[in-house]
């Protein structure tokens, strides 16, 4: 987990103080968001060896995309997050206020009798972990 979290750490860091490599922009600055500055044989003494946002051996399986084409996705990719945002919203608030999404509200009481409702939030942070990492009997004792 510790090599992800640097590997990550990393990327982060090259693309947040990259400068303005071939004019590069931060997307805060009026960039594009999701572009990465190119990386191969900049990342220390040149260890990283292709661009990892399309390395060559990749390209013949991918066509080349037009510029519009290229928009097209940038502005899917954002509206597929916010539409996650809202949906993650919707079910943090009808779990901490029943009640508060009516669509929500009508599938948990349809779902209620087998089990499947929207569990209310009863403030226990780690709830949710403690099942899922009950092997390790970390969270019971």
């Amino acid at each position: 987990k510790l090599q992800i979290i640097t590997f990550v750490g990393m990327l982060e860091s090259y693309g947040e103080g990259a400068g303005s490599p071939e004019g590069y922009v931060h997307y805060t600055k009026g960039g594009l968001p999701g572009y990465f500055p190119p990386i191969a044989g900049r990342a220390g003494f040149g260890q990283v060896p292709f661009n990892l946002f399309k390395p060559a051996f990749i390209e013949p399986f991918f066509p080349v995309q037009t510029e519009a084409e290229k928009a097209r996705g940038r502005q899917v990719e954002i509206n597929n997050g916010r539409l996650a945002m809202i949906g993650l919203f919707s079910l943090l608030s009808e779990s901490s206020t029943p009640g508060s999404v009516p669509g929500l509200t009508l599938l948990d009481s349809l779902l209620a009798p087998y089990g499947l409702g929207i569990q209310p939030y009863d403030g226990d942070a780690v709830a949710g972990f403690a099942k899922i990492f009950s092997q390790f009997d970390i969270f019971t004792k």
